[in-house]
């Protein structure tokens, strides 16, 4: 063979080789997705860490888009282009499914909360006699129309007799994200946050409130209908319920759910 056939030949050889390394990187992209998840504030950061656990292990990109449940469930009934909800509660998924806006029978518990009273000042917080006491200007917890962990906080208030005498002192954050960094930035001296908001850092005062003073705060997550045929958006809800997920959870002061 002669030496220009010898590299006519090498040419073809590589113009192959380009063209099948083509067609497997489009075939890659053509089985990545991308599934859009309306999360309740509490859960954003255990969502995050999550979703890049998932992208490692599907190619799958989970985008995350964070607020109260029930801001949330507004955005989703106005049309907002979420794929699945992962709330704090388990009543607003649950009325998404009456609504016909969520997949009938895709509703589960994919964790389960703690509240706790927190503050910055190591000495302030001592367990319910720091409410009984009031010795505090402002106390922060978030809005219990629209975030469970809100609501929890008030019925905390009301069992231990304390309601009446703290509300002027209450300042409301829309969401328990907000209602947290009322207390990270001294605007209230403690407040009701979530255990995975200081699960992570030991410093401040902190009371993990007593189960019995609270319902429980199971977080309902469900497939809402926009998702349609996208396999991204099944495959994150079966990677929420898997092992690696649950580690994640349970670092971040969860209960791991179904």
């Amino acid at each position: 063979m002669s030496h220009s056939a010898s590299l006519a030949r090498m040419r073809s050889l590589g113009l192959s080789l380009a063209a099948m390394l083509t067609v497997m990187a489009s075939t890659g992209a053509a089985r990545a997705g991308e599934v859009r998840i309306a999360v309740a504030a509490n859960f954003t950061a255990a969502a995050k860490e999550i979703g890049a656990l998932f992208e490692q292990r599907t190619g799958h990109k989970a985008v995350f888009s964070s607020g109260s449940t029930g801001q949330l469930y507004h955005q989703i009934a106005q049309g907002a282009p979420f794929e699945v909800y992962l709330a704090a509660d388990r009543a607003r998924p649950l009325k998404a499914v009456d609504d016909g806006l969520a997949v009938p029978g895709s509703l589960f518990t994919y964790a389960t909360g703690r509240l706790v009273l927190f503050s910055r000042d190591k000495a302030l917080v001592k367990g319910a006699a720091t409410l009984k006491q009031g010795r505090f200007a402002h106390i922060a917890l978030a809005n219990p129309a629209t975030a469970p962990y809100g609501a929890a906080a008030i019925r905390v208030m009301r069992a231990l007799g304390v309601h009446d005498a703290l509300a002027p002192k209450v300042v409301r954050g829309n969401n328990i994200a907000q209602a947290y960094q009322f207390v990270a930035t001294g605007n209230a001296e403690l407040g009701f946050v979530a255990a995975s908001q200081v699960a992570r850092h030991g410093g401040g005062s902190r009371w993990i409130v007593p189960d019995r003073l609270y319902p429980v705060i199971a977080q309902g997550g469900v497939l809402l209908k926009r998702s349609g045929k996208n396999a991204a958006a099944r495959a994150f809800v079966a990677f929420l319920r898997g092992p690696q997920a649950r580690a994640v959870k349970l670092r971040y002061g969860y209960g791991a759910g179904d």
